[in-house]
């Protein structure tokens, strides 16, 4: 297994003894929650305080991230027609201390992501912030649904081809197509605002 800096991992519906199982395996002894919201109604184990008392069972630490690393943010300048800007977000001071202090615990510790997307691709763990950190040199593992690693350069081929498909426009040069395709991931994926007819009708529930 080549040697990763540091993973990411997407909660989804996986049983809380494999979803630990999966962690030691990959040598994981501590979890970074970059959810905004670290609450799961349909999963209450991955819920932040189920999850936090479940990991210090088995010698993990756990840390809250989502404040400065998470996918919704709450300034609605970083919301382009209703939907989260990663390129805005990535320009915030908040963001790159996220990294920082992220950077700074790799140190000491064998640090997982939390997300609650299965897909790297459909989640801002890897659109926003393993991006970010690849490009700063950091090898990026991401386990998958089924506890294999992918590398985050394969992940990226992955996305290459997704947009090679879906896109018609040329592009001259890798790093510009996959920086097209990653904007173009990230408009699909990101968070979308409730329009307020739809916050109205949830009230109402």
């Amino acid at each position: 297994m080549p040697a990763f800096d540091l993973f990411s991992i997407g909660h989804s519906n996986i049983p809380a003894d494999r979803f630990l199982a999966t962690l030691q395996n990959a040598g994981v002894n501590a979890i970074a929650d970059v959810r905004s919201t670290p609450f799961s109604r349909f999963f209450p184990w991955f819920s932040q305080q189920a999850l936090a008392a479940r990991l210090a069972a088995a010698s993990m630490t756990y840390t809250f991230m989502g404040g400065t690393l998470g996918g919704r943010p709450r300034d609605e300048r970083l919301y382009r027609d209703g939907i989260a800007d990663y390129a805005a977000m990535a320009t915030q001071a908040e963001f790159h201390d996220g990294l920082q202090s992220l950077i700074d615990a790799m140190a000491q510790s064998r640090i997982c992501l939390l997300c609650a997307e299965r897909e790297p691709l459909d989640c801002h763990r890897c659109l926003l912030v393993t991006r970010h950190l690849a490009e700063s040199g950091l090898t990026v593992g991401h386990i998958l649904h089924d506890g294999t690693i992918e590398p985050h350069a394969a992940t990226e081929r992955r996305l290459l081809a997704l947009y090679d498909d879906d896109c018609d426009l040329f592009e001259a040069g890798q790093a510009s197509r996959l920086a097209a395709a990653y904007r173009w991931r990230a408009k699909a994926a990101a968070f979308r605002q409730k329009s307020s007819a739809s916050r109205r009708a949830a009230e109402k529930r």
